[in-house]
């Protein structure tokens, strides 16, 4: 079985952090369908595993996933390798592959998501071709609602901005179900693993997100117990697609917002 490594250190919280609910204007947000998903833009085995099998890079990969898909949907696919991912887990947190082998490097010590994500903005991650793609915005979603059973502000935000990333604690009952290839399932009593980092990207039968190169599907009551962080992340090229403003989003405070940030 492949090895896998996970990376995500434990969620902080932050008051000034811009919320995805203040943008929430009182005309209608599109509505997601019952069914959809962007990640059929991907090829099956397209995804790639980017270094998570060796290192603790989950938060890099998984924003080079997201990265993927949204330039694929822009019609501007850009391509993302290990390399480059760990490249930018290294400038971020001080990793340096040669201080060991995997499982016992003191530097491979995994990533805060925030701060990752502050990164992101500023600096963005390098693809494969060496060019760099930042995030407009990441907004925080309301994790008490996922907690008590609402999905509904994560469907919205996934759907309109085409991923969601969210952090979780993965029992290790995850590992069996995904090497089984089986929906994630709560199971109570099962250790904790480690903390990971994925993409949401689409809803059919279950909520599904993208992790350790290939698409998972994650039951809500899975999600309702470990799911510990959820970021709405504002892509400019994905909000290209359709040329406009998402109806009921107020992109004009999100900017005012952001210009106050600098």
């Amino acid at each position: 079985m492949t090895t896998l490594r996970y990376g995500k250190t434990d969620a902080t919280r932050d008051d000034r952090d811009l919320k995805f609910a203040r943008y929430r204007t009182a005309e209608p947000l599109p509505a997601p369908p019952d069914d959809w998903g962007y990640d059929n833009v991907i090829a099956q085995g397209g995804w790639g595993m980017l270094g998570n099998d060796q290192w603790g890079d989950c938060v890099w990969a998984g924003a080079a996933h997201e990265h993927l898909l949204t330039s694929t949907v822009a019609g501007r696919p850009a391509a993302f390798d290990a390399d480059g991912v760990l490249s930018d887990y290294s400038a971020a947190t001080g990793f340096d592959a040669d201080a060991g082998p995997p499982g016992s490097n003191p530097t491979d010590r995994g990533t805060n998501v925030r701060a990752a994500l502050g990164y992101r903005r500023s600096m963005g991650i390098v693809d494969a071709a060496g060019t760099r793609h930042k995030i407009g915005a990441y907004l925080a979603l309301d994790v008490d609602r996922i907690t008590s059973g609402d999905f509904s502000e994560v469907a919205e935000a996934a759907y309109l901005f085409g991923a969601v990333g969210v952090g979780i604690q993965v029992p290790q009952s995850a590992e069996t179900e995904f090497g089984d290839h089986k929906m994630w399932s709560y199971v109570p009593g099962s250790p904790n693993a480690g903390g990971h980092y994925v993409p949401i990207v689409a809803h059919r039968k279950h909520i599904e997100c993208v992790t350790w190169g290939r698409v998972q599907p994650m039951g809500q009551r899975f999600m309702s117990h470990y799911v510990d962080e959820a970021w709405a992340i504002v892509n400019p090229d994905f909000l290209d697609v359709n040329g406009k403003s998402p109806q009921g989003f107020d992109v004009q405070q999100l900017q005012a917002d952001l210009a106050q940030l600098g």
